[in-house]
Parts: structure tokens; sequence; C-alpha cells
């Protein structure tokens, strides 16, 4: 009769050799950029080449442009020519009608997979704001993009506070996680914002590096004041916050990229 207790001990002793074993899923890790390119002011031809530049060195998944322009053509769609020349999808928004030559507006642009996307003229409409969002499958889940450019004057924090309260209000309450990127004109830590960083939600930047909180992402050398306005806000509950930085921040041969520097942050999804 077979020994049966034999016969197990005998082939618990047998080597694994071509035998598959389980690992542990991969992070899913997004890096993401935000970058308020300035329209077509001061020498456009000649900052794009450091614009493209710098987001190649950036090699982000996604990027969020503000303040992105067509014209006829003049100018082509600066966020399709950036896209085209790096190789990704784009999607643009604008409150200009779709058959206008002229249309500004912003943009995403990515690598991944675009499952929705969607946007809105934030109140007040007189202000000529939007917001864009767009839904991405990163590796099998997804995420949703938000890309927003908020009013500018810094007296004006009654009218972002307003658009704000609007673009909450719009967005899916689905519970896909989300990162809200942009020119929001405003610290972090202004009063109006405050919808935009309920519990757990930071701006990478200050987060990751608490001594750089104050870094302008403003262009002094421009004439601008020295403010960080430019963020990338990170819900810390569904996402790990692995790193943040600011970029595209000098001159090549006298030829700034743009009035804004550039942010980049690294997450990885829970």
């Amino acid at each position: 009769m077979l020994d049966r207790r034999a016969l197990f001990t005998a082939l618990a002793a047998l080597p694994l050799a071509g035998c598959a074993t389980l690992s542990p899923a991969q992070p899913r890790r997004l890096r993401v950029v935000t970058f308020n390119i300035w329209h077509d002011r001061e020498n456009w031809p000649a900052r794009l080449p450091l614009i493209l530049e710098a987001l190649r060195q950036a090699d982000a998944d996604v990027i969020a442009l503000q303040e992105v322009l067509q014209d006829g053509e003049r100018l082509p769609n600066q966020a399709q020519t950036i896209a085209e020349a790096l190789g990704y999808g784009w999607t643009f928004c604008s409150t200009d009608a779709a058959d206008q030559p002229r249309r500004y507006g912003n943009a995403v642009l990515t690598r991944l997979p675009i499952l929705q996307q969607q946007w809105k003229a934030l109140e007040p409409l007189d202000d000529y704001r939007t917001a864009l969002r767009v839904r991405l499958d990163v590796e099998g889940r997804p995420v949703d993009i938000v890309a927003t450019h908020l009013h500018h004057t810094p007296e004006g924090t009654a009218i972002r506070e307003r658009q704000v309260a609007d673009l909450l209000t719009w967005l899916p309450p689905d519970g896909t996680p989300r990162i809200v990127l942009g020119d929001l004109n405003a610290a972090i830590t202004n009063p109006e914002l405050a919808g935009l960083r309920p519990r757990g939600v930071v701006s990478a930047l200050p987060a990751v590096h608490p001594e750089r909180a104050n870094e302008t992402t403003l262009n002094v050398a421009m004439g601008h004041r020295s403010d960080q306005i430019d963020h990338i806000l990170v819900d810390t509950d569904r996402f790990t916050l692995e790193s943040a930085q600011i970029f595209a921040n000098q001159a090549v041969r006298g030829i700034w990229p743009s009035d804004h520097f550039a942010v980049a942050a690294t997450v990885t999804l829970r």
C-alpha cells in the first residue's frame, strides 16, 4: 500500500525550479507637472525650445498647462505643439467658442490612456476661467487630474473663493483618487483656498520641503512679486508623496522659459 505520509514528505522536499511565485503588486507611480507657459509673450519662438527641454527632462506622465493660446494660422495651439513635440496626447479647454480662431485656456498633456474628460467654465463667468478634468487609467486604476487657473489679482480673494466653490461642486463625488494642479494665484495658506485643502490634502512642494514653503513660483525677474502660487494638491490618504521640485527656473542665454516656474511631483497611488 502507498505510504501517503512518505509521499507528501518526498514531494515537499523537491526543488521548486520552474514554479512561479507571487510577488506583491508593483506600486502605481505617477509623475505630474504644472506649468503656466505665459501664452505668446516675450518671444515665444525662443521660449518654446526651453519649455520643451525642461518638460523633456521632467519626464512626467501628466502635464497641466495654463495660459495656452491658439491664434489662427499665426499661432497653432501651444498645447498641441508641445504635446506633438514630446509625444503626448493632449486635451484643451477654453471659454472661447471652438470655432473661433483665437482661443485661450488650459490644457492637460498625458502619456496615459484617457478614460473620460470634461471641462467647466467657472463662476463668475465674466472672469473667463475654466477647470478641466481628465480621468486617466493608471495601470488599471482610475485617477482624476484636475487642471485650473484661478483669478489673478491679489485683492480678488472673493472671486477665487467663488471659483473654488464652483469647482468643488462640479467634481464627481465618486471617490476616484484626485490630483488638482494649476496656477491658483494664491499661496496655499490663503483662506480662499481652504476648500481645496481638506484634511489630508497638501500642496506637494511645501509638504516635501517645508523649508521651501515660501519659495516663489512667480518669476521675479519679470517684475512679479515673490509668491508660491503654482500648486500640485495631493490627497495623502490616497497617494504617497515621494518628491517635489521647482524647475524651468533659470534663464538660458538671457531667455526665460516663462514668467512662472514649473512644479513637479512624484506620487504613488495607495
